[in-house]
């Protein structure tokens, strides 16, 4: 394995995420506090978090953790599902887990730099880029032309960061139909899943389309609870579970046990979660949409279809870079500029930001921004 570059989200936060006075571009929704997510425990779980031991837990994760997880999905049961410390440690061991030196891996592109960089330090890697010209659509076609004799791994992403974008249900389980068909292993980042801005586009989670494939999730970003720091792959292939449950031993070996109770919680009750994000989230889209409304000159903005991200174009002439930069560092104000989900496999596009509308208030943070542009930036 080949050392990884800086993951340059990461760094770039590292310098203002937290010293920056309006967070505009964070990609999880509004977090609750501890109190507030006990208050929807029943008394059992309730009692397990207060009487919690302080223990070592088990690798796979808290058992009824995963009984609660299995039973979001149609197929899946507590032995299709293995917990991590977040999504990056279990997108980074399936990578690893899935591939080798002589293998091939495609990449759907832009998306999370791991997502692109812990494949190609393992193996050779094609990247598949969305359309930004087609609404970000994705050519099925170029993932089929991608695919070689000896392609082990599909890596896909919908709701899409930092696009947004949703594919249709047909064409993503004619993705999975096209990798089981050839004995490749689809690996869908599923984290935004639950804030499609229409039910209806919801996607079938790859794990109940396909027994090879894996389908990765979290509850930081739909449920806005990233402190937890617990992830998980539900796949019913139980001979790559535990291959992944060994190479976690190299790693966390187990979870956070208060964690695992609070995940639980956070699971069992992520029907009334989700809907308080949704209606966050549909508050927030009017005050973006007038926002960028009253800069046609200056942005071109689509909502998303799903999650809480959105990668508006800026059409000024000094460039997103500078732009991005000199508005952190005079207005406070905290984008993301395309530079960040830059790709080493495709052409990306330079001139677009993330933008994040899942936080609450976001009309401070766009106050300062506008504030800004109308003294000439």
């Amino acid at each position: 394995m080949t050392r990884l570059p800086d993951f340059r989200l990461e760094t770039y936060f590292s310098r203002w995420e937290f010293t920056a006075r309006y967070h505009l571009t964070a990609s999880d929704v509004q977090t609750m506090t501890l109190g507030e997510l006990l208050a929807l425990a029943d008394d059992q779980d309730r009692a397990a978090f207060e009487n919690l031991s302080l223990g070592y837990t088990e690798t796979y994760g808290d058992p009824a953790l995963r009984e609660t997880i299995a039973g979001m999905y149609e197929r899946a049961d507590a032995a299709d599902v293995i917990c991590f410390a977040g999504a990056e440690e279990a997108l980074y061991l399936a990578m690893n887990v899935l591939l080798g030196a002589g293998d091939h891996a495609v990449v759907v592109t832009p998306s999370y730099q791991a997502a692109e960089t812990v494949p190609l330090a393992l193996c050779e890697v094609t990247g598949v880029a969305l359309d930004p010209n087609r609404d970000w659509a994705l050519d099925l076609d170029a993932v089929k032309a991608a695919i070689r004799p000896n392609t082990r791994v599909v890596s896909v992403n919908f709701p899409n960061n930092p696009t947004g974008k949703v594919i249709s249900a047909a064409d993503f389980t004619e993705l999975a139909r096209l990798c089981d068909e050839r004995g490749i292993h689809l690996f869908s980042d599923e984290v935004y899943r639950g804030l499609e801005r229409d039910a209806a586009r919801t996607l079938p989670q790859a794990a109940d389309l396909s027994e090879r494939a894996l389908s990765l999730n979290v509850t930081s970003k739909s449920l806005g609870l990233p402190g937890l720091r617990i992830g998980w792959i539900a796949c019913r292939d139980r001979k790559l579970l535990s291959r992944l449950e060994r190479a976690k031993h190299y790693t966390t070996i187990c979870n956070s046990a208060p964690s695992e109770v609070l995940a639980r919680i956070a699971l069992k009750t992520r029907a009334t979660i989700l809907d308080r994000n949704r209606a966050l989230i549909a508050r927030n889209l009017p005050l973006f949409d007038a926002f960028f409304a009253e800069h046609p000159d200056l942005f071109e903005w689509r909502a998303p279809d799903g999650g809480c991200v959105a990668y508006p174009r800026y059409l000024g002439p000094d460039g997103v870079e500078e732009f991005c930069t000199r508005l952190v560092e005079e207005a406070g104000v905290l984008l993301l500029p395309a530079g960040i989900y830059r790709s080493e496999l495709t052409p990306t596009p330079t001139d677009r930001f993330r933008i994040g509308v899942g936080r609450a208030n976001p009309e401070q943070g766009l106050t300062a921004f506008a504030q800004w542009l109308r003294a000439g930036r």
